[in-house]
Parts: structure tokens; C-alpha cells; sequence
């Protein structure tokens, strides 16, 4: 029995590829791999999978509608603050105009603000 044993030991099995054969590929291809009883034994680990690769989709699609809101926001943004500073710029002219005026009149001057601007009067060289 010892000689049965010691060649049982010695024969190596050798897995010769032929053409025909399937691969774990083709394996997996066909469904020949993933069998029902895989399935059941990990339908845990495959709906906590799932769960979150949904998850996952959900938070990308809400961080992507946040930066869209952000960007939008922003332009809002630097629209109004251009348009504070042309209020600002306007309201800082009257200003100085109306102590300029106040001024005129205090010191008795005679001048008036004048509505058109001036224009420049073309003579002809005829």
C-alpha cells in the first residue's frame, strides 16, 4: 500500500488548454461561475452593495445640483455688488455736487449748475 500511496503523491495533475475548453471568462460569461446557492449565501453583501453604490449616485447628483446653485449664486452675486458700486459712485457725485452748490451759495459767487454740457460753436472761414 505504500507503493499505492507514494505514486498517488507523485502524480501531479496537469490541465492541458484546449481550444474547446472554457475559460473562467466564459465562465463568467455564461453564468457558469455564479451559481443560485452564491446568490443566496451573499444576498447581504450584495443589497448593502447595491444600497450604497445608490447612495453614492444620489449624493453625486445632489453635490452636482449644489455647485450648479453655488455658481449660479455667485454670478447673482457679483452682479449686485457691481451695481451697489454704480449706486455708490452716483450717490457720492450728488453729494459732492450738493455741497458744492451749498458752497456757491454761501460764498455768494453766482454761479449755476448747467443742465446741457458745454458745446464747442465752429466758425466758417469763408
Amino acid at each position: 500500500m505504500s507503493n499505492n500511496r507514494r505514486k498517488k503523491k507523485n502524480k501531479k495533475h496537469i490541465k492541458v488548454k484546449t481550444p474547446g475548453s472554457p475559460t473562467w471568462i466564459s465562465d463568467v460569461r455564461y453564468g457558469r461561475s455564479l451559481s443560485v446557492e452564491f446568490f443566496k449565501k451573499n444576498a447581504w453583501l450584495l443589497m448593502i452593495f447595491v444600497v450604497t453604490m445608490l447612495a453614492l449616485m444620489g449624493l453625486r447628483y445632489k453635490t452636482k445640483t449644489k455647485m450648479e446653485e453655488i455658481k449660479k449664486l455667485t454670478a447673482e452675486l457679483q452682479i449686485a455688488e457691481s451695481s451697489k458700486l454704480q449706486e455708490k459712485a452716483a450717490y457720492m457725485s450728488l453729494i459732492r455736487e450738493t455741497e458744492m452748490r451749498r458752497l456757491v451759495e454761501e460764498n455768494g459767487l453766482g454761479l449755476e449748475f448747467q443742465e446741457q454740457p458745454p458745446f464747442e460753436l465752429q466758425l466758417d472761414k469763408d
